[in-house]
């Protein structure tokens, strides 16, 4: 009956400390309406549109708009040369349409025309085009290569390390739902023994607030993969798709310019431009998502150095976890000073026993009250274990062992997700993810994000070099009137 009445005091003092947790533990407020602007070392400050072209000094922030408009503004180069090379494109058409209308085959315009682009003779001219042409086909190949294989390990990589970090949120709402579990347990008995209203109130109120802070925390977590995964998935597919269709239309290019099958050549020579266009775009994306992945690996050094005050507060609330220590403190201090006070009492009546039992204090000495369990003596018993010893004898009524036995599995439950609670609040969770995205997958995705632009840029220049070499020659036979294998000799 002793231990049943200090096991119901530590149901009440848990129910009465841990609402305190609750809103603090799972709050984002505070991080979300911090005004403190937080100074970092890292490579963020950027030119952003935004705000009319000046610098963007707010840090890795992936909530911030402006962020986000400076990242991609870093792939301006990209996204610059392909829109001049849509733009000539576009002017070259309309120069041949002018051409056609303004310049006869037999006009003294159309033939100084022909000795001026064309000073060569054609069988001399013709052989060094395709050689040349041949020869940069292969070189495109080659870049092709090297950006499909940056890709896929791009890709790869970012989408580990998203895994990790979203596995990350899924434990820390799966150890909030084991402690919701634990409260609800304990409600329930409070309820059955009408011990303290309030407590129970107490209790219910703080198994809501856990219970929303981890559906919230998992909706987020299914939300942001999905998100980001299909980000990933739309630039990988796209990327394939480009590269794909550009080197089939690169050599079948090469094949119809070698058999001189003008039609199907110009028809060739527009979609190829029109591929190299989307090569220099995507030049600027993987350049501008190599920069975001160097830039949250940064971010992820800083976290791990400081977790309290870093450019990831605002999605990952570690200041506000911390302040909920001191309460959880407090908690392992009830326990530990209601469990000598059992045992006190245990010790001075162990000669009215032939058995006498021994609590195991799970908590060590004050004032640090360190989670240490595996630290009792041997004969010590855990809570969760006194029903079986209680069972032995006759010391309680059918509706008091069924009590204790409720008390004890409810407090127990709660004390085997202690380690976990206090590994959340001290952000050790994340930061062990973040550690393993840091060491495995950081410089890979850096590197392979690396490759795949300046494979972009390598494929850039050689199709723009293809596609002139083979709008000469295109231009070299209709001046020239080459159709089916004749060739008008040069004056």
């Amino acid at each position: 009956m002793l231990i049943a009445k200090g096991l119901v005091s530590i149901v009440v003092i848990i129910a009465l400390i841990l609402p305190q947790i609750s809103p603090q533990a799972v709050s984002t407020s505070a991080a979300d309406n911090a005004t403190e602007e937080i100074r970092q070392k890292d490579n963020t400050i950027r030119v952003d549109p935004l705000e009319n072209f000046t610098k963007y000094r707010g840090g890795f922030n992936i909530s911030n708009k402006n962020y986000w408009s400076s990242l991609i503004f870093t792939g301006v180069y990209g996204y610059g040369i392909g829109m001049l090379f849509l733009l000539c494109g576009i002017l070259y058409g309309v120069f041949l349409v002018i051409a056609k209308f303004c310049y006869r085959e037999n006009d003294e315009g159309g033939k100084r025309m022909k000795k001026v682009l064309f000073p060569c003779n054609y069988k001399t001219c013709d052989v060094l085009l395709i050689l040349l042409v041949l020869f940069l086909m292969l070189i495109a190949i080659v870049a092709t290569g090297l950006v499909l294989v940056g890709s896929v390990r791009f890709h790869s990589e970012a989408k580990i390390s998203v895994d990790i970090i979203i596995e990350t949120a899924n434990e820390a709402s799966e150890t909030i739902h084991n402690t919701t579990e634990a409260l609800k347990g304990m409600e329930n008995s409070l309820m059955e023994a009408n011990v303290n209203i309030e407590a129970s109130s107490n209790l219910d109120s703080t198994a809501e607030k856990l219970d929303d802070a981890s559906e919230n925390i998992e909706m987020q977590a299914r939300k942001n993969r999905r998100l980001i995964n299909k980000g990933l998935k739309i630039v990988f597919v796209t990327t394939i798709v480009i590269m794909c269709l550009n080197l089939l239309a690169v050599t079948v290019l090469s094949v119809c310019g070698v058999l001189r099958l003008r039609r199907s050549l110009y028809m060739l020579v527009a979609f190829c431009w029109l591929m190299t266009v989307l090569c220099w775009l995507f030049f600027g994306v993987y350049f501008f998502l190599e920069k975001f992945s160097s830039d949250a690996c940064i971010a992820l050094d800083n976290f791990q150095e400081n977790p309290y005050n870093n450019s990831l507060s605002s999605i990952l609330p570690c200041q506000e976890l911390l302040k909920a220590k001191p309460v959880l403190s407090e908690f392992s201090s009830g326990i530990y000073h209601l469990v000598n006070e059992v045992n006190a009492n245990l010790s001075m009546q162990a000669a009215s026993y032939p058995n006498p039992v021994h609590v195991c204090n799970p908590f060590s000495e004050p004032p640090n009250y360190f989670y240490q369990p595996e630290n009792c003596p041997e004969n010590a018993i855990r809570i969760g274990d006194i029903p079986k010893v209680l069972k032995s004898g006759n010391f309680m009524t059918n509706s008091e062992y069924a009590r204790v036995e409720t008390y004890t599995n409810s407090i127990q439950d709660l004390l085997n997700v202690y380690p976990s609670m206090e590994h959340l609040l001290e952000c050790q969770i994340v930061k062990d993810a973040f550690s393993q995205v840091l060491v495995h997958h950081c410089k890979p995705m850096k590197k392979y994000g690396k490759m795949a632009w300046v494979g972009m840029v390598f494929l850039g220049v050689v199709m723009v070099l293809l596609i002139l070499l083979w709008t000469m020659k295109a231009s070299f036979e209709h001046c020239y009137h080459v159709s089916d294998g004749s060739v008008k000799p040069q004056e």
